[in-house]
């Protein structure tokens, strides 16, 4: 956290040594502040400061304070601090790099080269998928061991301090368990009474609730997020059953190892993951006994979006068809696989994967 100068120069900022409290926060910044300039004012994990919504809210108040506040949790926009800034505030959701970054970050030698940089784009694919796209992670590639330590690292550190000690959690392990689960299930429709009964069927005892309570954390964490069933026909979303994707994909190597199996849902994470930077909110969708992989709403309403590795054999291409073919409205309908090309199926645009994320529009 510091109070910039801008006429020193972008470097020049000055940087609390200590954890305060929200009072001594604010004073501590008010004193750093120049009288005669905007002041940039940056809060770095602020939900760790009791209290911190007081302090931010009376920075946010002063006419030269122009203030950032970042944080690795949901609760840093929960309670308190949105009542009090309702409306007055610009939230900057950030995940690890999206595929057009990775490319870039691990060939910046390619510039504006866009030939180039299709021709790399399924080796550089691969790694994507195995290793994820934590900035640092990304520095660290192709060696196995290194990405691994990091994202583990991350992961542990995320799980101890955002979730078991905020949490007041017992039993660790169990949660660890929790965790491997869910990576192993991304994509999946799962319930909690379904992950409680396998994990009792392992030998580790844990309730529904237990679990339940492990999910919401997780997902405040940003470890997971929930992707809600959404009934198309009815219109309403629908509770108990929910999908569960992974913020990297990396951390599924990382925790379960390097298994090249189940590609079709690391594939439907990735895709996921892009379209919560490409659109306001993503669902999975439900039509009857069919299910559509996800709703991305936008502004203009939604489009419909499926998922596979590929559709080469006429009788996957008709199963992965029939539910979009099946909407009844007449919203974009987007088919995404591995197969080479771009195709018009009757109203479905059916698009190569790896060329949509290199793609700058929906």
């Amino acid at each position: 956290m510091g109070a910039g100068r801008p006429s020193r120069g972008c470097g020049a900022a000055e940087q609390l040594d200590r954890t305060p409290d929200q009072l001594s926060l604010y004073r501590d910044v008010v004193a750093r502040l120049r009288p005669d300039a905007i002041n940039y004012v940056f809060v770095d994990e602020a939900q760790e400061i009791d209290g911190f919504e007081r302090a931010v809210d009376g920075l946010h108040l002063r006419a030269d304070v122009d203030l950032y506040v970042t944080g690795s949790n949901a609760r840093l926009l929960s309670g308190e601090l949105a009542t009090l800034l309702s409306g007055r505030y610009v939230e900057i959701p950030l995940l690890p790099l999206s595929f057009r970054e990775y490319v870039t970050a691990r060939r910046p030698d390619l510039g504006d080269d866009a030939i180039l940089r299709r021709a790399l784009a399924r080796q550089l694919f691969v790694d994507y998928a195995r290793f994820g796209a934590f900035p640092y992670a990304t520095a660290l590639q192709p060696d196995l061991d290194l990405v691994r330590d990091h994202l583990l690292g991350i992961l542990n550190t995320v799980l101890l301090k955002d979730v078991v000690a905020r949490r007041k959690i017992a039993r660790a392990d169990t949660l660890r368990d929790v965790v491997a689960f869910m990576l192993d299930n991304v994509g999946n429709l799962t319930t909690p009474k379904r992950i409680a009964d396998t994990l009792v069927s392992t030998g580790r005892r844990v309730a529904p609730e237990t679990v339940t309570g492990y999910l919401t954390a997780l997902a405040e964490s940003f470890v997971l997020y929930e992707a809600r069933r959404y009934d198309i026909r009815g219109r309403r979303l629908l509770e108990n059953t929910a999908k569960y994707y992974a913020v990297d994909p990396g951390l599924r190597t990382a925790l379960l190892g390097d298994r090249r199996r189940d590609t079709g849902h690391v594939l439907e994470n990735i895709v996921y993951l892009e379209l919560r930077r490409r659109f306001r909110e993503v669902c999975v969708g439900k039509l009857g006994t069919a299910a559509v992989d996800f709703i991305a709403e936008s502004p203009d309403g939604p489009t419909y979006v499926q998922v596979a590795r590929s559709v080469a054999e006429p009788s996957v291409l008709e199963r992965e068809l029939a539910p979009l073919r099946a909407i009844p409205d007449h919203y974009p309908r987007l088919l995404l696989t591995g197969d080479e090309g771009s195709f018009d199926q009757n109203g479905v645009r059916q698009r190569n994967v790896v060329g949509w994320l290199l793609a700058a529009t929906p």
